[in-house]
């Protein structure tokens, strides 16, 4: 199929078959596009926390307002900011970048230096927004991967933030949840899998200058 057929095929799943689970490669590449991920300077203070365990993932219908989605699907994937973002981050990526392109310290250091002026002069209120949109950039990315692999999923912003973090013990980590996707493969009785796409027209969604 081609991306548009594959955008075409996938929908918010209301209902996954809990007999079918991804397997080790098709997480991988999850992971892997999740690395991927195309963020602001580069930087990765995004987390995607997995989990696959239902016993764990039962505890989490409560605080997703009863949605069973991220219990009957093959894993829940968790989109987190982390709850502090600081210099340190700022080095560390361009320690990493000096590792993978053995760029020359010089070079790196004039952006390094405005990167971390930028960070530490942000208000923590904007760094968390700042981050937030990261978070969705990521979730656009998985979703459309998601619908390549043949891979369903269901992105999910009705859940309650800070219980859940307590219930995983995200807050422990350093890590605010912010997205939730569950990920698997449709029921078949998922009625919502035979409705029509409903979209507006391009005329009426896209400007031409």
């Amino acid at each position: 199929m081609s991306i548009i057929e594959h955008l075409q095929w996938r929908y918010a799943t209301k209902k996954f078959d809990t007999s079918k689970n991804l397997g080790s490669s098709e997480l991988s590449v999850l992971k892997e596009a999740f690395n991927l991920t195309a963020l602001s300077y580069g930087l990765q203070t995004l987390k995607m926390v997995i989990i696959s365990d239902r016993e764990t993932r039962q505890n989490l219908v409560e605080v997703a307002y009863g949605q069973k989605q991220v219990v009957d699907a093959s894993h829940l994937l968790v989109l987190c900011i982390q709850s502090d973002i600081n210099e340190d981050d700022v080095e560390t990526h361009f320690e990493t970048v000096k590792s993978i392109r053995h760029t020359p310290e010089p070079v790196l250091e004039p952006f390094k230096k405005q990167l971390k002026s930028t960070i530490t002069s942000m208000p923590e209120s904007k760094k968390t927004d700042w981050a937030t949109r990261q978070a969705y950039i990521a979730l656009g990315n998985l979703m459309t991967v998601c619908a390549v692999e043949g891979i369903d999923s269901c992105p999910m912003e009705g859940f309650i933030p800070e219980r859940l973090d307590t219930v995983l013990g995200l807050d422990k980590l350093g890590l605010k949840s912010v997205l939730l996707l569950p990920v698997g493969y449709r029921a078949e009785d998922d009625q919502f899998a035979k409705f029509k796409k409903v979209r507006q027209p391009l005329s009426k969604t896209i400007v031409e200058l």
